[in-house]
């Protein structure tokens, strides 16, 4: 009879423990697909580091899930818009929105990154890099977690 509670208790503890492992190691994949409310600081164009000529004017964005809005700047225009978002297959569509309309230095990396935005329909992140893509083309646009 001893056995049969010791077995019992063996059991028990080994299900308790397996399914405590389980729940913690689902919480950082889940934490690392959220990209919203955070803002992406652009690093990479097309596979290339960009290079800019005043670096305060870092290219960047943010995604609002209460309106699902995107805001951020391209350089030196503003831009948002809205957007969809499925974070459980991490599919993602920036649509056209609006921009400022100055004249700036770097309207080229401006142009690539509307463009990387606007193109892209998935995302991965890895860590605090962020990358949009499309389809399973190379990355369009890489960011950091700012």
């Amino acid at each position: 009879m001893k056995n049969w509670y010791h077995y019992i208790t063996v059991l028990f503890l080994t299900v308790f423990l397996i399914s405590c492992e389980s729940k913690t190691n689902a919480l950082p994949s889940q934490t690392n697909k959220d990209i919203t409310g955070k803002t992406w600081k652009l690093t990479e164009l097309n596979g290339q580091p960009i290079a800019l000529k005043n670096q305060k004017n870092n290219p960047h964005f943010k995604l609002n899930m209460a309106d699902m809005r995107y805001e951020g700047n391209a350089g030196c225009n503003g831009l948002g818009g809205t957007f969809e978002i499925k974070p459980d297959i991490m599919r993602i569509k920036f649509n056209q929105g609006i921009s400022t309309m100055m004249a700036c230095e770097d309207l080229d990396i401006e142009n690539q990154f509307t463009k990387a935005l606007l193109t892209a329909d998935n995302y991965s992140v890895n860590g605090n890099i962020l990358t949009l893509n499309k389809a399973r083309m190379a990355p369009l646009a890489k960011f950091v977690l700012q």
